[in-house]
């Protein structure tokens, strides 16, 4: 049974006129915290009230017989009108994992519609179904509707949005970040919708982004990792290393956290359990697209670090045979052969993706903004395998501990496969 509410709004006569103030719980997405069993619920209102989520298991009736409460954070945007929201989180504990729940958000003062989503599974055994994308914005969304209907069809157990968001959040005092935050919402608000900041969250200093979202960790989101199934999920942000204006202080916390987190993810005993290692964020190391984008260079920023070779990341995930690398940033799909380096490093010739020995990069950028489509440069690289300039989405089902199954959706094509490979670990 679904609910509608109508925004719940209290007039205020005071001496100097007439306010408006809001109660209605909006912009509702989930997110996973890291931890079995919990999920943490956000959402937002412009005037404050309690933080409360009232759920229940499905199927049966909902009767909300549970209740969970959290606490409400004050964000001042940083536009000219100085624009106030509060960003409400409350976290669920002790889910019965893979259980079906509906809940609502609110308080007394206003409630959220109806919706529903399904606990995560616990432990190494099952296989995670993912949609991934990058750079939706508000105007031209192409892929929202599709992954709108799939969401609720239950095709995901999380989304993935490396970066750019709305175009841009902080737009018009933050309102645009606004109506992108209630677009995803039926999307977010059925799956976790598991983040990395782009450029264009970069306004004062990410701060629709460090808000808006609640991510793993103690970092607003800017880095954190969690695992799903049989993989290890990293997401981090390259933007560290082009506003330095906030501080390279940030590049060198963001690669000692890094470090540790590879060196205790390739330990016997988690890479026994967790084999494989996927990292996500905004801007490439390698695309082919013709523009004068870092990625483009031969030394691009993000593969070989700051200047004197400070920070090098592509160093460091090959040294710790990360598997899989997730990058948008450019408005188009990119499937690259395993590269290290500039330089193929194939499983074999019948079977590149068998035991390859360097990590495989995908670009996925395009699922719709009014900046519309990137082009490719006409000159082929030896490490670009598959490039399609359509509006799209990956789908990634992390299939066991040794197969990833990774498709191109083409919302130019009414929705066909236009790119699939199987990434093995073959254990022989």
């Amino acid at each position: 049974m679904w609910t509608s509410v109508l925004p719940l709004c209290v007039l205020i006569v005071s001496a100097s006129g007439v306010s408006v103030s809001w109660y209605q719980p909006e912009q509702v997405h989930l997110s996973y915290t890291g931890h079995p069993a919990t999920m943490t619920v956000t959402w937002t209102t412009f005037t404050w009230t309690p933080s409360v989520v009232e759920y229940s298991p499905l199927p049966g009736r909902p009767s909300y017989n549970l209740t969970a409460y959290g606490n409400a954070n004050l964000f001042v945007d940083g536009g000219p009108k100085q624009r106030k929201m509060f960003i409400h989180r409350v976290t669920l504990e002790n889910l019965n994992p893979g259980q079906k729940y509906v809940y609502h958000c609110g308080s007394s003062l206003g409630w959220s519609p109806q919706f529903f989503f399904r606990a995560l599974q616990v432990g190494s055994s099952w296989g995670p179904r993912l949609a991934v994308y990058g750079d939706m914005g508000n105007e031209n969304a192409q892929s929202l509707s599709r992954l709108q209907k799939e969401t609720q069809m239950e095709m995901y157990d999380a989304i993935l949005h490396v970066g750019d968001f709305a175009y841009d959040m902080d737009e018009d005092d933050a309102q645009v970040g606004d109506e992108f935050m209630r677009q995803i919402e039926s999307v977010a608000a059925y799956v976790p919708y598991m983040t990395c900041p782009g450029n264009h969250e970069e306004a004062y200093n990410f701060s629709n982004y460090r808000n808006r979202f609640s991510m793993p960790g103690d970092t607003e989101g800017l880095w954190y990792s969690w695992d799903l199934g049989p993989a290890h999920i990293i997401s981090f942000s390259t933007e560290v290393y082009f506003y330095l204006k906030y501080g390279q202080e940030l590049v060198a916390k963001q690669y000692e956290w890094l470090q540790k987190d590879l060196q205790e993810a390739t330990s016997r005993a988690s890479r026994t359990e967790r084999p494989w290692i996927i990292t996500m964020a905004h801007r490439p190391m390698y695309c082919t697209n013709f523009d004068r984008d870092d990625c483009v260079k031969r030394n691009s920023t993000t593969r070989t670090g700051l200047p004197g070779g400070q920070y090098p990341l592509e160093d460091l995930f090959y040294k710790y045979g990360v598997d899989l690398e997730i990058w948008a940033h450019e408005h188009s799909y990119e499937r690259m052969w395993p590269v290290y380096n500039n330089t193929v490093y194939k499983g074999s010739p019948q079977a590149p993706y068998t035991n390859p020995a360097a990590p495989v990069h995908i670009t996925t950028g395009s699922a719709g903004c009014r900046e519309r489509l990137d082009p490719f440069f006409p000159l082929h690289r030896e490490w670009s395998a598959v490039r399609i300039a359509d509006y799209g989405y990956t789908r990634i089902h992390i299939a066991n501990k040794t197969h990833i199954h990774i498709q191109q959706v083409s919302d130019d094509r009414d929705g066909k496969i236009v790119d699939e490979i199987w990434l093995v670990k073959d254990k022989r």
